[in-house]
């Protein structure tokens, strides 16, 4: 008699971003595909796009000829709505709500599990809210379409507990942590750069508080170093020049996850600011908080309900009560100035990586998909 063939439980998970670029992801399908899943992740093409950098799980990238706006996003949505609707699959999993429609809809129409990954409380967005007549229509797409996801998880508890008083649903919580880094020797040595300075990694949108962080820095005695882009890049560089900080802050790109592991070792300190207009920044808990620590740095970060309580267990970061260019200043410099206050968050970063790392979080994901998949 033939042997049965053994078949993986199949996860589908869909972005709208670049995929070599996105670590939380990498991490949630590295870590799925660990334990036996055969996990695809989706996102799209970009004119510049690099070639995928190989993973352990399967990469596919959606073309589209729009590239931003109310265009690209009804495009993408339409070309995977019917890219999803051609694939065997036992779980489809929309992260966040701008690919939500098409995963809901192939999902009842072929009858598979479905899953909603709230990185943010999209709707509050800076670029949303205070957009009305957008605001409108991506509010009206989250009410009608997270009600129906019942299973799902988020960044941290106040996102989580404002889902549930919205729409009922109890999700997960899986924070966006790093991987421990076994051999880094930066954690051990303090490895840092001959010059101090201060790092800004992460998307330049709208509502990171460059509007002030820019003018603070004429008051640093430090370069501030910026990685990444977003739709605030062309803002921030005229905000360089009218404030004339060209000599103090240098827009570096987007670096590849390990490369920027690398800078972020060499940095004196971190940068974790959000305007506190809208609730999605008021309860964030950004990627680099957690980068941060791992690579041994301490930060100066704003005083927000997720932030604060992590610090509050760890001592990690120097809380300012807001973004506004004093704070952020004065903040930088008492990093600079006091070395006994430096010296304490350091070591204390070195000890909190032991613990907030992916290692440890991934065992919450795992056994989300365990119970939901039965393995």
């Amino acid at each position: 008699m033939p042997e049965k063939l053994n078949f993986l439980p199949r996860i589908i998970c869909t972005v709208t971003n670049d995929l070599n670029y996105d670590q939380r992801m990498i991490r949630i399908c590295t870590s799925l595909s660990g334990q036996g899943y055969d996990v695809m992740l989706v996102g799209r093409r970009l004119p510049g796009s690099l070639p995928l950098q190989q993973q352990i799980f399967k990469q596919k990238r959606l073309f589209c000829f729009s590239t931003k706006g109310f265009l690209f996003y009804a495009e993408y949505n339409l070309r995977l709505f019917f890219w999803l609707m051609f694939q065997k699959t036992d779980v489809i999993c929309a992260i966040d709500l701008d690919t939500i429609l098409p995963c809901l809809f192939a999902s009842s129409i072929k009858g598979t599990k479905r899953v909603y990954d709230a990185h943010e409380l999209f709707c509050e967005m800076k670029e949303v809210v205070s957009r009305p007549s957008r605001y409108k229509i991506w509010k009206k797409i989250e009410q009608f379409a997270v009600p129906k996801f019942k299973l799902g998880y988020s960044v941290c508890e106040p996102i989580a507990d404002e889902f549930k008083t919205m729409y009922g649903v109890n999700y997960e919580v899986i924070r966006n942590v790093p991987f421990k880094q076994e051999n880094d020797q930066s954690l051990t040595a303090g490895i840092q750069s001959a010059t101090p300075f201060f790092l800004y990694q992460g998307a330049l949108n709208e509502g990171r508080s460059f509007e002030t962080l820019i003018p603070a820095m004429k008051y640093v005695d430090a370069p501030l170093f910026i990685y990444g882009d977003g739709n605030f890049l062309e803002q921030t560089k005229a905000l360089i020049e009218k404030n004339g900080v060209n000599n103090k802050v240098f827009l570096k790109g987007k670096l590849k996850p390990d490369e920027l592991k690398q800078i972020t070792s060499q940095a004196f300190a971190g940068i974790t600011i959000f305007e506190n207009n809208g609730l999605s920044n008021y309860y964030s808990l950004a990627n680099r908080f957690f980068d941060y620590i791992q690579a041994g740095v301490p930060q100066v970060c704003v005083d927000y309900p997720s932030y604060r309580k992590i610090n509050r267990d760890y001592d990690i970061a120097l809380l300012i009560p807001d973004t506004n260019e004093n704070s952020l200043a004065d903040g930088m410099n008492l990093l600079l100035r006091n070395f006994v206050l430096y010296s304490r968050l350091k070591s204390n970063c070195i000890k909190a990586a032991e613990l907030l790392n992916w290692q440890e979080e991934e065992k919450i994901l795992i056994n989300f998909y365990k119970n939901l998949l039965g393995r």
